[in-house]
């Protein structure tokens, strides 16, 4: 049959808060002072905090600002969408769908949640310029 010591699993949190438990009790009687367990209690305490302030608080910011992006956008706006889809919105399709132009005469229907932000043309054509200025300096050089 099973091992009654062999039920915990090896990975579950009973096991690791009192492997925690029994190495801060050991540590206090070998170091004669608490002052250590107290530190490394204070640190791992301090360690959802940090997580809370590097991690989930600046992606909650990001998301808030796309969603009130993805609202602003209007009819007529020069957008960029996730996939890197340039174009201009053309006209609605319901809440949550509008039509894109991305050619003369080329339209796609786009989610609303497909929209990563809003863009100029003009800096799409100014790195098109860019790109064909140094395409000719090579020929120059050849």
């Amino acid at each position: 049959m099973t091992d009654p010591e062999r039920s915990w699993q090896i990975g579950s949190h009973a096991v690791m808060h009192s492997h925690l438990i029994f190495a801060l009790i050991a540590q206090e009687k070998n170091s004669g002072g608490g002052s250590g367990a107290i530190i490394q209690l204070g640190i791992l305490l301090l360690i959802p905090f940090a997580m809370y302030f590097f991690m989930i608080r600046p992606q909650r910011r990001r998301m808030r600002e796309t969603q009130e992006l993805q609202r602003s956008i209007q009819v007529g706006d020069e957008v960029i969408t996730t996939s890197g889809v340039y174009g201009v919105i053309t006209g609605e399709d319901g809440d949550n769908r509008f039509w894109l132009e991305i050619d003369d005469d080329v339209q796609i229907r786009i989610a609303r949640a497909a929209i990563s932000g809003k863009s100029s043309l003009d800096d799409a054509d100014g790195e098109n310029d860019a790109d064909d200025s140094v395409s000719a300096n090579a020929d120059d050089n050849d």
